[in-house]
């Protein structure tokens, strides 16, 4: 496999510094290194250029201000990955979930593309019913079309259908939110239904429920890990997915042959213990390209 990392550098999006940091953390965790012992060609195409909120004149703490910074990152991000040849499996690291909205729609190139959601959060607020306005929390919303007409137009005319959306490990959602994912038909696997269903259940049906698409894209937050195993992350919510549940996860997608891209983000070293949390991310992204245990 032709495997191509894509560094995006950005905290704009989120409500806590240093997660701008994840890319470097992920190096220095041997993402590349890893993927290559599997035997796959891994190139490196080093960083999207972010602004930085010390030279934005920003004054103020509510994260809507931050919001053409963060669409000209994702616009470049995505305009990055649609340059790169057909066969080629992105690996996109970030930066907080804002730059979904970049790289679901740069690793779509165009097609029917189901998004795999892997997260504690829906991150399907609206910039109306956000209650911090930080843009982390908004990205599915605008892959879908709805939001703020800039950002929805990252994409072109491309956008996400609810249908194709399955998100897994959700334990957080604001009221509002709540109500517009339900309105939209959005498949979620809440923590509860892991625990009653089982990862492997939940594994198959979203892969039959996403039949027939063209890609399939996992983008996978670090806290969507129970805390006591990924701490390093800004928005930690207790009794999440565990190490092997979230492998697990991984490897039954990999099996499927069927995951076309992939995004790592919300690994912030500051938060982070000796760099424990982009390890285990880094051991996801294993799984998904291949690696087992035999």
């Amino acid at each position: 496999m032709n495997i191509s990392i894509l560094g995006i550098p950005m905290d704009l999006g989120a409500g806590r510094r240093g997660v701008d940091m994840g890319p470097s953390a992920l190096r220095n965790a041997q993402l590349a290194g890893a993927l290559r012992k599997l035997g796959h060609e891994v190139r490196d195409l080093g960083d999207v250029g972010v602004r930085i909120k010390e030279t934005l004149d920003a004054h103020e703490e509510h994260g809507w201000i931050f919001r053409d910074s963060i669409f000209d990152a994702c616009a470049a991000a995505c305009e990055r990955l649609l340059e790169l040849p057909d066969d080629t499996f992105p690996i996109s690291i970030g930066g907080d979930h804002s730059v979904s909205m970049g790289t679901v729609a740069g690793c779509a190139r165009g097609r029917r593309t189901g998004l795999i959601w892997v997260d504690a959060h829906t991150d399907f607020n609206t910039p109306e019913s956000s209650p911090s306005g930080n843009i982390h929390g908004m990205p599915v919303s605008h892959l879908i079309g709805l939001g703020d007409e800039k950002l929805r137009s990252i994409g072109g005319d491309w956008f996400l259908r609810p249908e194709d959306i399955v998100m897994i490990g959700i334990r957080s959602v604001d009221p509002e939110e709540r109500e517009m994912v339900r309105a939209h038909g959005v498949t979620v696997y809440t923590m509860k239904e892991v625990d009653q269903l089982g990862i492997t259940r939940i594994a198959g049906e979203t892969l039959e429920r996403l039949g027939g698409l063209e890609a399939l894209h996992v983008s996978f937050d670090a806290d969507a890990l129970d805390p006591t195993v990924a701490p390093g992350v800004g928005t930690p919510v207790p009794g999440g997915l565990t190490y092997r549940e979230a492998h697990l996860l991984m490897e039954l997608f990999s099996d499927s042959g069927r995951v076309t891209s992939m995004d790592i983000v919300e690994v912030n070293p500051i938060l982070d213990a000796y760099n424990q949390t982009a390890q285990i991310m880094v051991g996801m992204a294993e799984s998904l390209a291949g690696k087992r245990i035999l």
